[in-house]
């Protein structure tokens, strides 16, 4: 007789979630957020499921210092926002969005690899960016996230 193998399914109130601080100094913007996108999701864990949020909360600091590869991606890449007006359309490059909003930069990368459903609403509210090394989650006793 055999028996069938069982997949094992997590349940909302049975995931424990780990916390994790990285600093983004000198780090490439796109190889950091794949990082972190990875571990809000949760799919380094042997016990990912794609409907439950198993992903862990991740603290990122200096996330204003980030680096990009490519000597004109500054000013070739940028971000358009829409305010729903006729002529509403915005465009920002990328070193000045650096200059201004620094957090959001890393923000829009991570939030754009997590996927498009209200699930990733839950997870990107577990990403919490800071500009300078100071951090309000001592209390929470952060590791450092493994590469």
């Amino acid at each position: 007789m055999k028996t069938a193998n069982k997949s094992y399914l997590a349940k909302a109130g049975e995931v424990n979630q780990n916390w994790y601080v990285v600093d983004a100094t000198d780090q490439v913007l796109g190889r950091l957020a794949v990082r972190i996108a990875t571990v809000l999701m949760g799919k380094h864990k042997p016990t990912y499921t794609p409907h439950v949020d198993t992903g862990d909360c991740v603290i990122v600091l200096n996330a204003g210092k980030v680096k990009v590869n490519g000597l004109h991606k500054p000013e070739q890449k940028v971000y358009q926002r829409y305010s729903g007006y006729a002529g509403g359309q915005k465009v920002i490059p990328l070193g000045r969005m650096l200059q201004r909003y620094p957090e959001r930069v890393l923000h829009e990368a991570v939030r754009r690899m997590l996927p498009k459903n209200a699930l990733a609403r839950h997870m990107i509210k577990k990403l919490k960016l800071y500009n300078g090394q100071e951090h309000p989650h001592q209390a929470q006793q952060p590791d450092p996230l493994p590469v």
